[in-house]
């Protein structure tokens, strides 16, 4: 198990960008793939993104390819999201987890408790 804090999300304007950051205080991360999923009010959770541990983006949701895209540097033992071009839609609370491929889709658990993003119109 390992314990994951996320940090970076705020208000930002519809077009703008933000970069999301995850780390774990105890732990290196260097051996997990870790991801993205977003939760908003009254939606379903939804995965964004795995990045495995040599850092190729192995999962990006259809819905955010071409506009975000996942990186790693085990150097500071930290993994990153970067966000551009966001929607109103994008709106959520993005949690870091560890993930893999289940059935049929990605998979997430050990989640920090996360940050918001809000994207203004």
């Amino acid at each position: 198990q390992v314990q994951l804090v996320e940090s970076g999300g705020g208000l930002v304007q519809y077009g703008g960008s933000l970069r999301l950051s995850c780390t774990s205080s105890g732990s290196s991360l260097d051996d997990y793939a870790i991801g993205w999923f977003r939760q908003s009010p009254g939606k379903e959770r939804e995965g964004v993104s795995c990045i495995n541990s040599s850092g190729e983006n192995a999962f990006l949701a259809d819905s955010v390819k071409g506009r975000f895209v996942g990186s790693r540097d085990k150097t500071k033992n930290m993994i990153y999201l970067q966000m551009s071009s966001l929607k109103p839609e994008d709106t959520a609370v993005y949690h870091c987890a560890t993930c893999w491929y289940g059935i049929g889709k990605y998979d997430y658990e050990d989640w920090g408790q996360g940050t918001q993003v809000t994207v203004s119109s």
